[in-house]
C-alpha cells in the first residue's frame, strides 16, 4: 500500500536487507551532498573554565567554506552555550517566517546531574554540533548575517553588546506588534499541520516517557546482576566438583552486564536525544504556526477596517498591501521549512530505529548461551 507524509512525500516501505546496507545507503548521500556544499561546520574540543564569578564550558567552532560572503577559507573560534542561545534569538528575530532549529536545554539532561561531566559536555557538544549544522544545511539561515558573525568573530560580545542597544531603542513592541488582532480561522492546510505537530509531540513525548522507564528498568536489573554474578564465584570456591560450572555463571552473568551497560548507554546518548531535539523542534515549529497566524489576522482586520470606510478608495492601501505580502512570505516560508523538516525527521528517525534494532540484535547475540 502506497503511504505519504502529511506533506505529500512518499514513504518508501521495502524493507533494506539490513539496518547496516541502509545507514551505508544514508552516508552514500550525504557523500554526494558533499560534492555540492559550499559550507562546512563542526562543533569539537570543549574545554572547562574556572574563573572567579562562573565556571563554564567552551567549544571549538571550525568553519571550512568557498563562499564570497567570507574574507578567509577557514575559521576557528570558541563559542559557550549562552553564544549559541544569542544566536539563535538573532535568527529568530531576523528571519521570523523561518523554523529555526532548537537548542538543547540549558542545564536539564535528564539522568545527568553534573553538567560538567564528560557525559553531560559530550551529549550538548553533539547537540550543538547538531544546531549549526541544520543552520549551514538551509538556503536562508545559512547566509544570515549574524551566523556570518558567530562563525567568524573572535570577539563576540562587542556584537552582542550592540544589539542589545539597538534592541533597547526598538523596544520590545516593535518585534512583533501583532497580539491584538485575532484570527478567524487557520486555512486548511496550516490546521492539518497544526494538528500533525500537536499529535507529533504527544506520541513523541509518550516514547520519551516509556524509553526513560525502560532505561531506569535496565539500570536497576544492572545492580542486580553485579550483585548476583560474584556469588556463584564465591559458591564455587566453596564446591570443588561444582567450581567450573559455577565459574561458567559467574562468567555468564559478567558478559550480561557489560551487553546491558552498552546498551543502556547507547539509548542514553544517541536514543533518547533524537526524541527530545524533536519534541523541541516540533515546538518551533508551532511557534512559526503562530506568527504567520498573527500576521494574517492582522492582515484580515485592515481589510475589514477598509472595507467599513464609506470613502471609495481606488486601490487597497499600502500598508494593506505589505501585511498581504508577509503573509504570502510567511505561508511560502513556512511550507517550505515544514517539507525539509519532514524529509530530516524521516531520515534522521529511519536511521536511529534501525540502528537502534542492530544494538538490540548484537546485546542478544553477546548475552546468548549456546
Amino acid at each position: 500500500q502506497d503511504l505519504s507524509l502529511p506533506n505529500g512525500t512518499p514513504v518508501d516501505t521495502s524493507s533494506p536487507a539490513s539496518s547496516s546496507s541502509l545507514l551505508n545507503r544514508l552516508q552514500l548521500d550525504d557523500d554526494l551532498d558533499v560534492e555540492t556544499r559550499d559550507l562546512f561546520v563542526t562543533v569539537d574540543d570543549p574545554k572547562k573554565h574556572v574563573c572567579t564569578m562562573e565556571t563554564y564550558i567552551t567549544y571549538r567552532v571550525t568553519t571550512k567554506t568557498t563562499r564570497a560572503e567570507f574574507d578567509l577559507p577557514e575559521y576557528s573560534v570558541r563559542r559557550r552555550y549562552q553564544d549559541f542561545d544569542w544566536l539563535r534569538n538573532k535568527l529568530e528575530e531576523s528571519q521570523p517566517t523561518h523554523l529555526i532549529p532548537p537548542l538543547p536545554e540549558k542545564f536539564v539532561v535528564k539522568g545527568v546531574v553534573d553538567r560538567f561531566s564528560e557525559e553531560f559536555v559530550e551529549t550538548r557538544r553533539k547537540a550543538l554540533d547538531k544546531f549549526l549544522k541544520r543552520i549551514t544545511d538551509h538556503p536562508v539561515l545559512s547566509f544570515n548575517e549574524h551566523f556570518n558573525v558567530f562563525l567568524t568573530a573572535k570577539d563576540l560580545n562587542a556584537y552582542k553588546k550592540q544589539g542589545m542597544a539597538l534592541l533597547s531603542k526598538m523596544g520590545e513592541s516593535v518585534k512583533y506588534v501583532t497580539g491584538g488582532y485575532k484570527l478567524r480561522s487557520r486555512p486548511l492546510e496550516f490546521a492539518a499541520i497544526g494538528d500533525y505537530l500537536d499529535t507529533f509531540s504527544l506520541k513523541l513525548g509518550t516514547i520519551d516517557r516509556i524509553a526513560q522507564r525502560i532505561i531506569k528498568e535496565q539500570l536497576e536489573y544492572l545492580v542486580e546482576l553485579r550483585e548476583y554474578g560474584p556469588v556463584y564465584s564465591t559458591w564455587g570456591g566453596l564446591e570443588v566438583e561444582l567450581s567450573e560450572p559455577l565459574e561458567g555463571v559467574s562468567a555468564c552473568i559478567g558478559n550480561c552486564c557489560t551487553a546491558l551497560e552498552e546498551l543502556s548507554e547507547d539509548m542514553t546518548e544517541d536514543f533518547l536525544p533524537v526524541l527530545r531535539e524533536y519534541i523541541l523542534y516540533a515546538e518551533s515549529m508551532k511557534n512559526v504556526l503562530k506568527k504567520r497566524d498573527q500576521v494574517q489576522a492582522e492582515y484580515e482586520a485592515k481589510l475589514e477596517a477598509v472595507a467599513l470606510k464609506k470613502e471609495d478608495r481606488p486601490k487597497v492601501p499600502t500598508d494593506v498591501e505589505k501585511c498581504q505580502d508577509r503573509v504570502e512570505c510567511f505561508n511560502a516560508d513556512l511550507k517550505a521549512d515544514m517539507e525539509r523538516w519532514q524529509n530530516n525527521k524521516r531520515q534522521d528517525f529511519r536511521q536511529l530505529l534501525m540502528g537502534m534494532a542492530d544494538k538490540n540484535i548484537q546485546y542478544y547475540e553477546k548475552v546468548c548461551v549456546t
